[in-house]
This record gives C-alpha cells, sequence and structure tokens, in this order.
C-alpha cells in the first residue's frame, strides 16, 4: 500500500512541478508549452514514458521537461529563473498545503504527498544539468561565465547526475547524503 501512495504522490508532484513550469512560461510570454499542450494538470501530459516505468519499477522516475524559449520572454535570463523556480517552489507550496490539511485532518497518506514534494524540489534545486537549479545557477553568473559552463557542463550533466545516485557514500548514495538534512529540516517544519 506504502509503493502504491508513493507512485501516486510522486505523480502528482511531477504534474504540479511541470505544470507550474509551463503556466510561468505562459505567463511571461512563451507560447512554447501552450502550443505543446502543457497548460494542463492532466498527468499524462507531464509523465515521461521511460520516467513512469522507471517510477513503477524501481520506486524512481522523472517527467517530461517543459520545453520553454527564453527568446520569448522580454528578460530572458531574468524569466527562465523564474520559470526554472516556479517548478521546486510548487512543490513546496503544495507540501504547505498539505500539511496545514494534515493539521486538520490526520490521514497517513498526506505524509507521503508532503515527503514526495520535499524531496523533489530539493532535488530540482540541484545546480546539476537538466535539473532546474542548474538554469537557475547559469542565468544568475555574469553572461559570458554562463556560456562557458554551460558548454563544459551540460554534455556531462545527466553522468554526475547517475554517478551522485549510484555511487554508495556513508551508507547510501551521495545525493542522498547532501539532501537528506535538507530534507528532514524541512520535513520537521511542515510534519
Amino acid at each position: 500500500m506504502f509503493q502504491i501512495f508513493s507512485i501516486v504522490s510522486l505523480v502528482i508532484a511531477i504534474t504540479i512541478h511541470e505544470f507550474s513550469h509551463a503556466f510561468v512560461a505562459d505567463i511571461l510570454g512563451d507560447p512554447t508549452p501552450r502550443s505543446q499542450k502543457r497548460l494542463s494538470l492532466n498527468p499524462l501530459k507531464h509523465l515521461d514514458p521511460l520516467g513512469t516505468i522507471m517510477l513503477i519499477l524501481v520506486g524512481f522516475g522523472w517527467g517530461k521537461p517543459v520545453v520553454i524559449d527564453p527568446y520569448n520572454f522580454s528578460h530572458p535570463r531574468r524569466d527562465e529563473i523564474f520559470v526554472s523556480l516556479s517548478g521546486p517552489l510548487s512543490n513546496i507550496l503544495l507540501a504547505i498545503v498539505m500539511s496545514i490539511f494534515l493539521k486538520l485532518f490526520p490521514f497517513t497518506p498526506l505524509v507521503i504527498l508532503i515527503q514526495m514534494n520535499i524531496i523533489l524540489a530539493v532535488f530540482n534545486l540541484l545546480p546539476i544539468p537538466p535539473l532546474d537549479g542548474s538554469k537557475i545557477f547559469l542565468n544568475l553568473l555574469p553572461e559570458q561565465k554562463s556560456y562557458e559552463w554551460e558548454l563544459a557542463f551540460e554534455k556531462y550533466g545527466i553522468i554526475i547526475l547517475i554517478a551522485l545516485l549510484f555511487l554508495p557514500f556513508n551508507g547510501s548514495n551521495l545525493i542522498s547524503s547532501i539532501m537528506s538534512p535538507i530534507i528532514q529540516f524541512v520535513l520537521q517544519l511542515l510534519v
């Protein structure tokens, strides 16, 4: 039963996350997500086929990234930061709302939903391509430095991410060791 609640919670978290990227991009003037039918809370619009299979098989998956064109924004670098932040912030907001509901209506699956949203938010804020944190980081750098980092980092980002996920460290993996204290701190505030 826990596995089912975890999968449903992650599907909800991914859907809210990706919808938020699409919504903010649309508000800021990029019609790309709208033209790709991503302004929807229908999970089927946001689930990646391989990411969904992995979610079911191993309990870890991912959504289909929302494609944006920053050149449609009036302030491309600033607005791309807003779009990138919107996904993790929407997960944090949903976790806060669910923690209020949890206090009013104690229901164990809400704890799982809160946890999945916090994990997704913290994970996506890591500054590793293709995660949202890398777009935020690159757009905060001076333009020339951003370009240099992107060239050097972009092609190795997924390899670095996989290594961090699977390299053993301290009885777990490296990425869990980095994220766990942050996740635990936020969960203690909310639950």
